[in-house]
C-alpha cells in the first residue's frame, strides 16, 4: 500500500512514517500543503494522511483540490480538534474519514487499512491463493498452515502479488506500492526481494517470471 504522510509537525510526520513503514506499507512525506499537491500530481497514493492545518497550502484547500480532480486517493483527516463541527466540516470537503489529535497509533494504522481496502476493488479483510493466507492487519503469512516469517518488504511483495489476484504484477507496480518515492528505479532490489520470498515460501514454486513483463502468483 502506497501512503502520503502530510504533516508539518516533522518529528510527528517522520514518526508516522517510520510507524507505517514498520507495517509493510510504502511511504512518503510531505511537511506542507504545496508538496501534497506536487507528490499527488504524479504519484498515484491509495490513502493520504493529511493533517488540516498546514502550511504553504491549507489542509482544507489540498482535500478540495483532490477531491475536485477525482483523485482515487482516500483521504484520512487530521486535526487538533475533535469537536463535531470540525468532522463534519471535514468530511463535508471531501475527506473519507477523520482522526483526532492525539491519537493511538494502532488506530491509525486500522483506519489507513480500512481506507486502502476501498480505494481497490473489494476483496477479503485475509487474502487466500495457491495454499498461502496472508492477514495484513496481523501481519501473518501461513503456507499450508505454517507460518512463513517475512521481512516488511516481502510481506508487501506479497501482498500486492495476492491482490492481483492471478494477473501479472509489473517491476514498476512493486516498486511504487512496495517501496518509497527515494527507490532507485533500476535496482535490482524486487529481483532480490523476489528470489528470498520464493524460497521462504518454499517448493512447489507458486510465484512466475513473465519475461519483460513482470511477476504473477
Amino acid at each position: 500500500m502506497r501512503v502520503l504522510v502530510v504533516e508539518d509537525e516533522r518529528v510527528l510526520a517522520d514518526a508516522i512514517a517510520t510507524g507505517l513503514r514498520r507495517e509493510a506499507m510504502a511511504v512518503d512525506v510531505a511537511y506542507d500543503g504545496g508538496g501534497a499537491l506536487e507528490r499527488t500530481s504524479y504519484i498515484d497514493y491509495d490513502v493520504i494522511v493529511l493533517d488540516r492545518d498546514l502550511p504553504v497550502v491549507h489542509g482544507d484547500e489540498v482535500c478540495r483540490r483532490l477531491v475536485e480532480q477525482r483523485s482515487a486517493s482516500r483521504i484520512l483527516m487530521l486535526t487538533a480538534s475533535g469537536d463535531v463541527d470540525d468532522k463534519v466540516e471535514g468530511l463535508g470537503l471531501g475527506a473519507d474519514d477523520y482522526l483526532a489529535k492525539p491519537f493511538v497509533f494502532i488506530e491509525l494504522v486500522a483506519r489507513i487499512r480500512a481506507l486502502g481496502r476501498r480505494s481497490a476493488p473489494p476483496l477479503p479483510p485475509v487474502l487466500e491463493r495457491a495454499g498461502i493466507r496472508l492477514d495484513p492487519g496481523k501481519r501473518l503469512v501461513e503456507r499450508d498452515g505454517k507460518e512463513v516469517v517475512l521481512t516488511k518488504k516481502e510481506f508487501a511483495v506479497l501482498e500486492e502479488l495476492m491482490r492481483a489476484e492471478g494477473a501479472v504484477v509489473s517491476q514498476e507496480d512493486l516498486l511504487d506500492k512496495a517501496w518509497d518515492e527515494n527507490i532507485d528505479p533500476f535496482t535490482n532490489v524486487v529481483r532480490v526481494t523476489m528470489m528470498t520470498l520464493r524460497k521462504k515460501l518454499g517448493e512447489p514454486q507458486v510465484i512466475e517470471t513473465v519475461p519483460g513483463v513482470g511477476y504473477k502468483l
